[in-house]
């Protein structure tokens, strides 16, 4: 390659690079005024970020409590996980929260296959809120298998619904 192909490739990479650059805008910080907020409360999250209780009801990942599942399958699915790193956080934000994840199956399936497999699904989501450090003594898992369904019709949109761990907060 000659020198002037040479300089011109170098003067559009370079100019491409300038191009594509981010600009961050600093923004100066805002001034607080009130109490301190360096520790958590009970009203809502804080300054630090911690979670309260009223934030079960008000924050959009905490809102979201049920995790869905393939057919007979108990591992978690990839898009639940934000889900369940928001309720780990929430746990060890608050350690005197206690929450009761319970596994539900569609209704195919022996009632013990059904039970035990809701049972698996339970665990695999206690599993993952434990590996987002929260604590193990903080959750309970139960199974009601098919007893408990969503949705009644016998067709697979209605079997996916079924097929689900709810997550209740048994203390706030």
């Amino acid at each position: 390659m000659n020198n002037a192909a040479r300089i011109l490739l170098a003067a559009v990479l370079c100019t491409a690079a300038v191009a594509c650059s981010k600009k961050v805008k600093e923004v100066p910080p805002t001034e607080t005024t009130g109490p301190s907020t360096s520790q958590p409360s009970d009203n809502g999250p804080v300054a630090s970020g911690a979670y309260g209780p009223n934030d079960l009801d008000t924050d959009a990942c905490l809102r979201q409590r049920v995790v869905y599942f393939d057919l007979d399958q108990d591992s978690l699915k990839p898009e639940f996980q934000a889900i369940v790193g928001c309720h780990a956080k929430y746990l060890r934000d608050r350690p005197s929260s206690r929450m009761t994840l319970e596994g539900n199956a569609d209704e195919r399936g022996s009632r013990e296959y059904n039970f035990g497999l809701g049972e698996r699904r339970g665990k695999a989501v206690s599993s993952a809120i434990q590996a987002n450090n929260a604590s193990g003594s903080q959750i309970t898992v139960t199974s009601y298998g098919e007893e408990r369904p969503v949705c009644t019709e016998s067709n697979e949109d209605c079997w996916a619904k079924n097929r689900r761990v709810e997550i209740v907060y048994t203390a706030k």
